[in-house]
């Protein structure tokens, strides 16, 4: 039996659940070295990892400590070999979660690559505890998902953020709002310190704390904001206060979950299937680059440390859906239930800079500045050039392109990409052409 003391292994805290607590004695009666090793590694951790990354970490090794036991009968860190990371992989995808399946590919690579990572670190630490070499090697880990951000497109968030007006409860409204106009993660909402609304100049700003990337960062506050977070500032200070947070009131301050449950009933009542928070944050995202706003300007306003994480947003923008959306912004901007303009001197530099950015269109170097409402007979210089080349792939993309020049009453240029279609499907099947 371990002389240590009868307590969940993480950096400074309990860990929350009893379930937890009751594995972590288990652990203790039954390897007491693997535990005092791993409690170690956590405390560690507390040191340079957030909270929420040690949390992680601690139920990713507890679940490792236990199959060690139960499956693979080691009583050590140290005896764990190459052959042994083979059979716990083959385990732990077979593992279940919420609703029957097993679980996802995301969490069987996050959980192997700290497994990965805690064996190089006690190792580079020289630990007695030690193994003699790390046996989770990198083909261990399974490669990360990039799947496309699956998010509400512009009808749903705009039936959205009237059912958050609609609300009876003012906190639903102020929750909805503040994670759709500034694209916070819930966390970062939950964590919002009362002086977190700051006036810079003439622009309202609101600072957001260390979040997951453990970055703090400004963003603008659009007007209806201001003065949401007003009237819910004067009618909630004593909360407030006592609570050193900026959303709190009778019922204390929010958590994720809180704010989950306020986001997913706002869409029930919205008629908006599968919303959850940080979809709101690929909403802005995803509208913010389709109207031509600069990939570093996001990233600022979200909070990325790498342009990688900003540039998934881009995988799914073209030029086609970005002429689309200005077309109809406008009525988004009417659904929405924004002021057709603002006083004049309310307007800073940056704001007219932002305000000029969402109105131009990406290219590949640069940005045009053309306005919507004019024509550009440059529009299709590219498919005009005798080195242009296209294939069935983009036929989707040519299509569109077709029909937008339709709409657009571009006779010439729907023709353009008429021959374009007509060429490349006969090019696609030449006995077809032939027989034509």
């Amino acid at each position: 039996m371990s002389a240590l003391p009868v307590r969940a292994p993480a950096a400074g805290r309990a860990v929350a659940g009893s379930a937890a607590a009751a594995q972590w004695a288990q652990i203790r009666a039954a390897a007491p070295q693997i535990a005092a090793v791993i409690e170690r590694y956590l405390q560690r951790l507390g040191a340079f990892l957030a909270p929420a990354s040690v949390a992680a970490a601690e139920n990713a090794l507890r679940q490792l400590a236990r199959w060690m036991i139960s499956d693979a009968g080691l009583d050590s860190i140290a005896a764990v070999r190459r052959d042994d990371i083979e059979d716990y992989k083959v385990w732990l995808a077979a593992q279940p979660r919420a609703g029957g399946a097993t679980i996802t590919t995301e969490t069987h690579r996050q959980r192997m690559r700290t497994v990965r990572q805690f064996s190089g670190r006690i190792i580079e630490w020289d630990w007695p505890d030690a193994p003699a070499r790390n046996p989770v090697i990198a083909g261990d880990i399974p490669k990360k998902p990039e799947p496309l951000p699956k998010f509400p497109g512009d009808r749903d968030a705009a039936r959205l953020m009237a059912a958050a007006r609609a609300a009876d409860d003012p906190r639903d409204r102020l929750v909805v709002e503040l994670l759709a106009r500034t694209g916070m993660r819930a966390g970062e909402l939950a964590g919002l310190e009362a002086d977190a609304v700051v006036q810079i100049g003439a622009g309202h700003w609101l600072r957001i704390p260390l979040g997951k990337l453990r970055n703090d960062r400004y963003v603008p506050l659009h007007p209806e904001l201001v003065a949401l977070l007003a009237a819910w500032t004067a009618a909630s200070l004593e909360h407030i206060r006592r609570h050193r947070r900026l959303v709190a009131d009778h019922r204390g301050p929010l958590d994720r979950y809180v704010i989950g449950r306020i986001v997913a009933r706002v869409a029930r009542a919205a008629g908006v299937p599968g919303v959850h928070p940080h979809r709101l944050r690929h909403t802005l995202a995803t509208q913010a680059i389709n109207r031509g706003m600069r990939l570093e300007a996001i990233a600022a306003l979200l909070g990325h440390r790498k342009m990688e994480m900003t540039l998934i947003y881009a995988r799914i923008a073209n030029r086609v859906v970005a002429d689309e959306y200005a077309a109809v912004s406008a009525k988004i901007d009417a659904l929405y239930g924004q002021p057709p303009e603002l006083p004049a001197g309310y307007e800073t530099t940056g704001m007219a800079r932002l305000r000029r950015e969402a109105c131009a269109r990406m290219l590949g170097n640069g940005l045009c500045t053309r306005p919507a409402e004019l024509d550009c007979r440059m529009e299709s210089a590219c498919e005009t050039c005798a080195y242009f080349r296209t294939s069935t792939e983009f036929l989707p993309i040519l299509t569109r392109q077709r029909d937008h020049a339709r709409d657009h009453g571009q006779t010439e240029r729907a023709a353009l990409f008429d021959g374009l279609i007509s060429k490349t499907a006969q090019a696609s099947d030449p006995e077809e052409g032939q027989d034509r």
